[in-house]
C-alpha cells in the first residue's frame, strides 16, 4: 500500500520541480516597500507640519525598518529616491532641524558622520521636511545590498524603483536639476558597487533582438533560476527624464537601468501602472502580452487608516508581478492593524 502511495508522490515531485525550472522572472509576485530608505518623520517636526497642512502630514506618516531587515523579512522590491548633488553639501542641515528646537524638543542625531557633504547622490524623501534616512548616501545603501545579497545568493531577483527627484517644495531649498549628467550618474553609482553578474539589464534581457520590447513580447522574460541573486533596476520617471536616459542608448543599449516607457516604443518592457482598481483591465492585458508592471497596495496612508484591502486584492487579481506597500509590517505610528502580505505571511509567490 505504502508503494503505491510513493509513486504518484515521486510523480508529484518530479513535476514541481520541472515545473520551478520553467517559472519565468515575469510569472512570480512580489511585495515590496515604497519610499524604502524612509525613517519616519519627529513628532514635533510632524506636529508642526499637521498645523500648516493636516492633510499633507497625515499622507507623510509613516516609515520603514532598515532596508537590510525588509530584505531578510523577504521583501523583493525597494523603492529610491536619489537628489543630485554632485559637489556635495547641498542638503546639509536641513531647516527641519531648526523647526525642532523651536518647538523646545532637542532633535535626533542627524548626519554625524557628514555623508550629506560628500559629492554624490543623496537619498531621502524630502529636503527640508521629510530627510531622515537609513542611508543618507545612495552609493552605501548600494553597498549594502551588495553585501546582503552576496551573504544570500540564491534569492529571488530585487526590483529596485529609482525616483530621480528635483520638484521645488515651497519653503525648502531648491533641489538641483536632474540632469543628463545626473542620470548618467546613476549608472555610474551602481556599476560601481554591482558587477554585471549581480544585474538583470536591458542588455541581458534584449539579447540579439533589435528592440527590449520585442525581445520581450517574443522571448520573454529570463528564467527565474537563471538570474536568481541578481538586482533589476527601474527608473521610475516621465517622458522627459526617460528621453535624457535614452539619448545615445536606443532601446537602453548599455543602459542599466529600464524605464517606464509605453507599449509601442522599443525600450518598453516594464511599466509602471500605480492605481489597480481604475487601471485593473489595463495592467491584466499588459501582464498578459508579457510585460512586467508595478502597481501599488495603498497609497497616502488612506487604506492602512480605513483597513482598506480592495486595492491590495485588485493588484494581486491583475496578475502585476511587483506590488508596493507601506504596511507588510502594521505601522507603530497610530493605531491600525493594517498589513499587506501573500498567504502564510509571505511575500513573494509563484502566480497561480
Amino acid at each position: 500500500m505504502k508503494k503505491l502511495i510513493l509513486v504518484p508522490l515521486i510523480i508529484v515531485l518530479i513535476a514541481s520541480a520541472c515545473r520551478k525550472n520553467e517559472v519565468r522572472l515575469n510569472d512570480i509576485q512580489v511585495i515590496g516597500s515604497h519610499n524604502s530608505y524612509k525613517i519616519a518623520i519627529e513628532k514635533p517636526l510632524w506636529n508642526y507640519l499637521a498645523k500648516v497642512d493636516s492633510a499633507k502630514a497625515m499622507s507623510l506618516q509613516y516609515g520603514h525598518i532598515s532596508i537590510k531587515k525588509q530584505l531578510e523579512l523577504g521583501l523583493r522590491n525597494v523603492e529610491l529616491d536619489v537628489f543630485n548633488d554632485p559637489q556635495g553639501g547641498h542638503f546639509s542641515n536641513p531647516k527641519g532641524l531648526e523647526l525642532i528646537r523651536e518647538s523646545g524638543v532637542e532633535p535626533k542625531e542627524y548626519d554625524s558622520e557628514q555623508k550629506l557633504a560628500e559629492p554624490g547622490l543623496k537619498m531621502f524623501h524630502i529636503q527640508d521636511i521629510d530627510f531622515r534616512s537609513h542611508h543618507l548616501l545612495f552609493k552605501d545603501c548600494l553597498k549594502m545590498m551588495k553585501k546582503w545579497s552576496d551573504e544570500n545568493p540564491d534569492h529571488t531577483p530585487i526590483f529596485v524603483l529609482m525616483n530621480t527627484k528635483d520638484q521645488k517644495v515651497k519653503g525648502t531649498r531648491d533641489p538641483l536639476p536632474f540632469t543628463k549628467e545626473a542620470l548618467d550618474s546613476l549608472d555610474k553609482e551602481i556599476n560601481s558597487v554591482f558587477s554585471n553578474d549581480d544585474l538583470i539589464t536591458p542588455d541581458l534581457v534584449r539579447g540579439d533582438f533589435e528592440s527590449l520590447e520585442e525581445a520581450v513580447l517574443t522571448n520573454g522574460w529570463p528564467k527565474l533560476d537563471e538570474v536568481n541573486g541578481r538586482f533589476i533596476f527601474v527608473l521610475d520617471e516621465k517622458e522627459e527624464k526617460i528621453n535624457h536616459y535614452l539619448e545615445g542608448h536606443p532601446s537602453l543599449k548599455g543602459r542599466v537601468l529600464f524605464v517606464n516607457s509605453p507599449e509601442g516604443n522599443p525600450e518598453a518592457a516594464f511599466r509602471i501602472i500605480n492605481n489597480p482598481i481604475r487601471d485593473f483591465d489595463y495592467i491584466k492585458s499588459l501582464v498578459e502580452k508579457g510585460y512586467l508592471v508595478r502597481t501599488r497596495a495603498d497609497a497616502g496612508t488612506k487604506e492602512s487608516r480605513t483597513l482598506d484591502y480592495t486595492r491590495f486584492e485588485k493588484a494581486k487579481e491583475s496578475g502585476a508581478q511587483v506590488i508596493s506597500t507601506d504596511y507588510y509590517i502594521p505601522t507603530k505610528l497610530y493605531k491600525s492593524p493594517f498589513r499587506v502580505a501573500f498567504e502564510n505571511s509571505t511575500y513573494e509567490r509563484i502566480k497561480k
